[in-house]
């Protein structure tokens, strides 16, 4: 049995390590075994930074984070349907799970759930890799348990799945594999890449919400386009409703998109954007039809479609600011800084930044109240000289309160 205690205490921050020990105590003391488990096992052996944990608890999951979270005082989520609970403290949290075996109905369903202990929790996994768990219990802390050969695959830098049924039982793990392979650096073991070129037809037997939490995982990568030019190279994308019969560029847009990326935008939004300007409108409401999008990614889609039909009056040397803030203002900032990636012209580029960057901070110096105070009542004839004053400032016919002062009195 090897022992990497030091290792994981060598890696983890001094808290989170003494935390695991006195999980691991309590465990012991109500006669039960803690493991860590999963990707944290995985990174620890990789020297990589996680800090998703899960502990699986081979007894009664909730009733021990309840009794941790009394004695540290911090929140607790309970799911005693599948015999899990999520602690919060901070910035932070931790999931116990009780240790558990899976078995599926048909492909594409969700488990059916039932108790078990540590290798049938283990055997229910995705890959060789993640199917690893760290012994919590202080007799035998740092205990590392590999039933299925993730160490040798790690050496290997190989993803392999458990079982021949894996990507029946759970064809999301077709997507997941992808994500692996080229966050880690790794290559698809042999059979696993055969079987999942096999198995791509089962995809359509997955929900389109659970289709739609993998690809957002993709866009939340590092390197999401190296995902997605794979998968769609073998006809993944498709299947999600994805068509993107042109893929060239695409590597370079995601590296401009990382190069220029303003901190106040979502980088995940811009990068769903990016796949969006590929597609026409019927592509865009079938891919929000199949993965029945949250409302946040729809409006991307919708708003990338909006502002493709718009761009081309953007290149008229007489557009003013204001009819381009008119234009650009009702869209997420993200598909204008998307736009702005894609974009063949120069001229359109520039200002579509201009727009980020300046005019959508642009305001008038006098207000709705100042105006009221001059005698101006709330109503049409207010909001239109308010207008006239933010036109004005984005044209730059006036550049101070004094000139909207003179302006204004004109309007009246």
């Amino acid at each position: 049995m090897v022992n990497i205690s030091v290792k994981l205490e060598a890696q983890l921050p001094q808290g989170l390590a003494s935390l695991l020990r006195e999980i691991g105590e309590i465990a012991e003391a109500r006669g039960e075994s803690a493991y860590l488990v999963g990707g944290v096992v995985r990174d620890v052996l990789l020297g990589r930074s996680n800090f998703d944990f899960d502990v699986v608890i081979k007894g009664r999951a909730i009733s021990l984070a309840r009794q941790l979270a009394r004695d540290k005082g911090w929140d607790i989520r309970t799911h005693p349907r599948f015999g899990t609970a999520k602690l919060l403290w901070e910035d932070f949290s931790l999931d116990l799970v009780t240790a558990r075996s899976e078995t599926y109905d048909r492909p594409g369903a969700l488990p059916t759930v039932k108790a078990g202990n540590i290798e049938d929790d283990l055997a229910r996994r995705d890959f060789t890799i993640n199917a690893m768990c760290i012994c919590l219990n202080p007799r035998i802390f740092g205990d590392l348990l590999d039933p299925h050969g993730g160490q040798v695959d790690l050496e290997q830098k190989l993803v392999r799945i458990l079982h021949h049924q894996s990507f029946v039982d759970d064809p999301t793990r077709i997507l997941r594999a992808l994500r692996y392979e080229q966050r880690l650096g790794f290559q698809l073991e042999s059979e696993t890449n055969d079987l999942l070129i096999k198995h791509l037809t089962n995809l359509d037997t997955v929900t389109g919400e659970r289709l739609w939490h993998e690809l957002e995982l993709i866009l939340e990568e590092d390197l999401p386009e190296t995902i997605i030019l794979k998968a769609n190279a073998l006809g993944i994308l498709q299947r999600l409703g994805i068509p993107l019969s042109n893929d060239e560029g695409l590597t370079e847009c995601f590296v401009t998109a990382r190069s220029v990326h303003d901190q106040s935008l979502s980088l995940h939004s811009i990068s769903l954007a990016l796949l969006a300007h590929r597609m026409d409108s019927e592509e865009i409401e079938g891919c929000i039809t199949r993965l029945k999008m949250p409302g946040w990614a729809t409006r991307v889609l919708r708003d990338t479609l909006h502002i493709m039909e718009s761009v081309p009056s953007m290149e008229a040397l007489d557009i003013l600011p204001s009819e381009i803030y008119r234009m650009l203002k009702p869209l997420i900032p993200e598909v204008i800084a998307s736009a702005a990636i894609t974009s063949n012209s120069p001229t359109v580029q520039e200002r579509l930044e201009i727009f980020l960057y300046n005019w959508r901070y642009v305001k008038p110096e006098i207000t709705g109240t100042d105006l009221q105070k001059m005698g101006v009542s709330p109503g049409k004839q207010l909001g239109e000289i308010l207008k006239a004053l933010h036109d004005a400032r984005l044209n730059q016919t006036v550049t101070n309160r004094d000139e909207e002062e003179i302006l204004t009195r004109k309007l009246l």
